[in-house]
């Protein structure tokens, strides 16, 4: 996700503590937020994915999901 988008998630963020939000404002927030929640899961399974356990003996052992 963008910088652009993060900054407009934070006008958003103060404009609703100034005003109640028009609907097409709150649509628009609850999508952004989608997007960087998204994205945010997605890097985090990344970095999971590419995340190697090196035990004491030496041996590498990549991390499997749980069932």
């Amino acid at each position: 996700m963008d910088q652009k988008k993060i900054d407009r998630i934070n006008e958003l963020a103060r404009l609703a503590k100034e005003r109640e939000l028009t609907q097409e404002e709150q649509a628009e927030r609850a999508k952004l937020r989608r997007e960087y929640i998204d994205a945010y899961v997605g890097n985090l399974r990344a970095t999971l994915e590419n995340t190697v356990i090196v035990r004491p003996d030496g041996t590498k052992e990549k991390i499997t999901p749980k069932s």
